[in-house]
């Protein structure tokens, strides 16, 4: 931007100093959010298209968008705040889970580290309990009615002081899904019941742009007194 600022007097010439230091920042302002909106209304296109084919196919909507290529929740990317708080050391070692996960490039070199599991969540049970569990969306993918479930299921797969992750995302007032209409006390409602306690909740700056504002991360930790398996 001080680039821009030294540049610009040979184009306008006699144009006062405040106005050098104005045009610059509404110019990339005005292309900023022209571009943003632009990336917003095409990743709202690609959801709407694939919670049409959801609702008109129930059972077989799912492989069908994957067959189709129709995942706007898949970035063809690591999440930007995993890699985010994996840069910065603060995720717990141990075994990892990601329910309903996008997909992995077999090409990655820690691809050794990874198993890709077919599985009913709500009835899986694993020999091994997890230490931290990074739901992705994967909470406003499914019916409302069985958010109860699945946080039975998220203590159920927890070690005891395991970690919870959720992105909880579209914070807003649309009807219908999926993806469905969350908000804080969404989790709160399921969760807390279950003896999960809020270690931090706050706005996502590491959001993709489509998702900026919409969006929530909350970190969860499993009460010890809560047993599973």
């Amino acid at each position: 931007m001080i680039v821009g600022i030294r540049k610009l007097p040979s184009i306008l010439g006699a144009a006062p100093l405040q106005s050098h230091r104005r045009l610059p920042t509404k110019l990339r302002m005005g292309q900023h959010n022209a571009e943003h909106n632009a990336s917003k209304s095409n990743h709202q296109s690609r959801v709407d298209k694939f919670s049409k084919v959801i609702r008109d196919d129930h059972t077989g909507g799912w492989e069908t968008c994957w067959e189709q290529g129709l995942t706007p929740w898949d970035l063809g990317q690591p999440t930007p705040v995993i890699s985010h708080l994996c840069a910065m050391g603060d995720l717990p070692n141990g075994r990892a889970l990601v329910p309903g996960c996008g997909s992995l490039s077999s090409s990655s070199p820690k691809i050794r580290y990874f198993s890709f599991l077919k599985e009913d969540f709500f009835s899986w049970r694993p020999k091994e309990l997890f230490d931290l569990i990074f739901d992705y969306t994967f909470f406003s993918a499914i019916e409302p009615a069985m958010r109860v479930a699945w946080g039975q299921q998220m203590q159920m797969l927890l070690k005891p002081n395991g970690e919870l992750i959720t992105l909880m995302f579209p914070i807003d007032n649309h009807i219908g899904g999926p993806p469905y209409k969350v908000s804080v006390s969404d989790y709160e409602d399921v969760l807390l019941p279950l003896g999960f306690k809020a270690v931090l909740i706050k706005d996502n700056e590491h959001a993709i742009p489509p998702r900026k504002g919409r969006e929530m991360i909350g970190r969860w930790k499993r009460s010890l007194a809560h047993a599973s398996l």
